[in-house]
C-alpha cells in the first residue's frame, strides 16, 4: 500500500490478521474477498504465492472503497504510528474542560462512530433547565488547511451563531481554541438527507448506516427538485459572502421537514479535509472552493436520484432517472467532458430546467454580517487553500504520468516491439559496416589500378603496342565478346551501378568491364613473328 503518490511512504505489510478486521465484517455486512487459510501445507511457496495474491487484491478492494478507505480500523492497520492518537480520550478532556466554565450543560452519552472522520467526535447533550431538550455536540481537532489565524479563527466561529439563513442549520453554540473547535447544534432525531436516502437511524455507527444498504431507493422527482433548489441557494450565498465552504454532501445536510438546510459552515475555517477530496484532486480544473461545491453537489444529486453514490468518477453513462433533466445536470458535472472544461456555476445550474421552475415559499432574511478585515483574512485563507490543492493536482498528475509510462514500457506488447526494433537496428548496423568495409575495399582497387589493373576497370580506352625487343613476349589475344547486356558504348565511361549489399564494389566494376567490352573498339596490329629458324 502507498500512502500518497510519494514512494518513500509505502507501507508492506507483512501479517493480516483475521481478527483485525473482524468488526469491519460485523459492521459493514459487506461480503469482502479474504482469502482462505491453510492448516496443512501452508508453508509451501505456492500457496504462500496464491495467499499473498490474494491478500493483495483484499486490501486493494478495501482501499478502492470510498467509505471503508477512511475508517478508522483500516487506517490504523496500514499505518499504526500515523493514527496512534486516541481522539476520543482527548474528545473527552475536551469536552470536560469546556464544561467546568460551562455548567449549565450535560452530556447524555456519547454518539460513537455516527460520522466518518477519525479526529471528529460526537456527543448528546442537554441543557440542565431544559431536560427534554436534546442537544448534540461535535468536537474537531484542527486540520491541514487551517491558514486563519487564531484570533481570525474564534472571530470567525463566533459568526456561525449569529448567522440566519433559510438553508443553514442553527448553531446553539460554538468556540475555538489553538488546538480544537467544538459546537453544539439542535438534534434533529430524523436525521441528515443521507439518513433518508438510505432509510437509516442516525445514531447508528456510519458504516452500519450506508456501507451496504439493504434497499436501494432515490428520492422523488419533486423532492430532488425542491431540495437542490435550495442547497443551490444557500450555496450562491456562501460564494456572494465570499466564504469558503467545499464540504457539501448528503451527509452534511439536515431535514427540517421539506427543508434541506446545511451543516458544518465551520469545516473549511477549522482546515477539515473534504469527504469528496479523494475524488476531485484526480481533476485539475476543479481548482477553487467554488468548483469543489458544484463537483460534490453533482455527487449529491446522484445520490438523491439513484439511492446511492456513483461507482467510478468520471460516470460514462447514467442508468434511467425520473426526468431527462437530471440526466443533463449530472452530465454537465460528472462526466469526463465536464472534469477536463471546469465546472459550470451555481448560477448556470440555478437557470437550468430542472431547478428553474422550483418555487421557494421561505420568506426569511439570510443575513451574515462579515467585517471588512475578516473578509481579507477569509480571502487569504480561501487562496490558500486553493493553492495547496492545485499542488497536490500537479503531483497526482505528474505521479499518474508516470505510472503510465512504466506500466506501458513494462506490457508484454512493448517489450515485443522493442525486441523487433532491436533486431531491425542491428541489421542495420551490419549493413552498414559491411558498406564500410565494401567502400575501403574499392578504394585501395582504385588506387593500384594506374598499373595492371587498368585495362579491367577501363575497357574503353585501347592497350598501348608493345615497344619491346625481340624477346618480349607478344600479347595473348584477346578474349572472345560476351553478348551484349548493355547499352551501346558511348564515349563517356559507363555509371558504375550502386553496390548490393553482397556484392563489392570491385566485383560490380569487374562485371561492367566484361559485359560493355566491344572488340571492334581494338586498333588492328601487326605481328611480326622471328620465331622461325633463319638460314644464312
Amino acid at each position: 500500500v502507498q500512502r500518497g503518490v510519494s514512494p518513500e511512504n509505502s507501507i508492506l505489510r507483512t501479517r493480516l490478521q483475521n481478527n483485525h478486521f473482524s468488526s469491519l465484517f460485523k459492521i459493514s455486512t459487506l461480503s469482502l474477498p479474504l482469502p482462505p487459510k491453510k492448516l496443512i501445507g501452508n508453508m509451501e511457496r505456492e500457496f504462500i504465492a496464491e495467499r499473498q495474491k490474494g491478500l493483495q487484491t483484499y486490501l486493494d478492494v478495501i482501499t478502492t472503497h470510498h467509505i471503508l478507505s477512511n475508517c478508522e480500523l483500516v487506517k490504523k492497520f496500514l499505518d499504526p504510528n500515523s493514527y496512534s492518537v486516541n481522539y476520543t480520550e482527548i474528545a473527552l478532556q475536551h469536552v470536560s474542560m469546556f464544561f467546568r466554565s460551562e455548567p449549565k450543560w450535560e452530556v447524555v452519552e456519547p454518539l460513537k462512530d455516527i460520522g466518518w472522520r477519525i479526529r471528529k467526535k460526537y456527543f448528546l447533550m442537554k441543557i440542565r433547565n431544559q431536560p427534554k431538550e436534546r442537544l448534540m455536540l461535535s468536537w474537531a481537532d484542527l486540520g491541514p488547511d487551517k491558514y486563519l489565524s487564531d484570533k481570525d479563527l474564534q472571530y470567525a466561529v463566533k459568526l456561525l451563531s449569529s448567522c440566519s439563513h433559510p438553508y443553514i442549520y442553527k448553531v446553539t453554540f460554538v468556540t475555538a481554541s489553538e488546538s480544537s473547535a467544538l459546537v453544539i447544534r439542535p438534534f434533529s432525531e430524523k436525521g441528515t438527507l443521507k439518513d433518508l436516502i438510505y432509510k437509516a437511524k442516525p445514531k447508528d455507527p456510519f458504516l452500519k448506516k450506508y456501507c451496504n444498504p439493504k434497499k436501494i431507493q432515490g428520492l422523488e422527482l419533486q423532492q430532488i427538485k425542491t431540495y437542490g433548489r435550495q442547497i443551490l441557494e444557500v450555496l450562491k450565498f456562501l460564494h456572494e459572502k465570499g466564504f469558503p465552504y467545499g464540504h457539501l454532501h448528503s451527509g452534511n445536510v439536515m431535514l427540517d421537514g421539506d427543508t434541506c438546510k446545511l451543516l458544518d459552515l465551520e469545516n473549511s475555517l477549522l482546515g477539515l479535509p473534504s469527504f469528496y477530496r479523494s475524488y476531485f484532486s484526480q481533476f485539475r480544473k476543479i481548482n477553487t472552493l467554488e468548483g469543489i461545491d458544484v463537483h460534490c453537489f453533482g455527487h449529491l444529486l446522484y445520490e438523491m436520484t439513484y439511492g446511492r453514490p456513483p461507482d467510478t468518477v468520471p460516470v460514462d453513462s447514467f442508468p434511467p432517472a425520473p426526468s431527462v433533466f437530471v440526466v443533463s445536470v449530472l452530465e454537465s458535472i460528472l462526466t469526463c467532458e465536464a472534469m477536463k472544461n471546469g465546472m459550470p456555476t451555481v448560477s448556470r445550474l440555478l437557470q437550468m430546467p430542472l431547478f428553474s421552475d422550483v418555487l421557494l415559499t421561505n420568506s426569511e432574511k439570510p443575513q451574515l454580517k462579515i467585517p471588512t478585515k475578516l473578509k481579507e483574512a477569509l480571502k487569504n485563507s480561501k487562496e490558500c487553500i486553493e493553492k495547496r490543492l492545485t499542488e497536490e493536482q500537479k503531483l497526482i498528475h505528474q505521479h499518474r504520468r508516470l505510472t503510465r509510462a512504466q506500466s506501458h514500457h513494462g506490457s508484454e506488447e512493448e517489450k515485443k516491439r522493442r525486441k523487433i526494433l532491436a533486431r531491425k537496428k542491428s541489421k542495420r548496423s551490419a549493413y552498414e559496416s559491411g558498406e564500410e568495409h565494401s567502400a575501403k575495399y574499392s578504394n585501395s582497387n582504385n588506387s593500384a589500378g594506374s598499373g595492371a589493373s587498368s585495362p579491367l576497370t577501363s575497357p574503353s580506352s585501347p592497350t598501348p603496342p608493345s615497344t619491346a625487343g625481340a624477346s618480349s613476349i607478344p600479347p595473348a589475344p584477346p578474349p572472345p565478346p560476351l553478348p551484349p547486356a548493355a547499352p551501346p558504348p558511348s564515349t563517356e565511361v559507363p555509371v558504375q551501378p550502386s553496390p548490393l549489399p553482397a556484392v563489392s564494389a570491385s566485383r560490380g566494376a569487374l562485371l561492367s568491364s566484361i559485359q560493355n567490352f566491344q572488340k571492334g573498339t581494338l586498333k588492328k596490329t601487326e605481328t611480326c613473328d622471328y620465331s622461325a629458324p633463319r638460314i644464312s
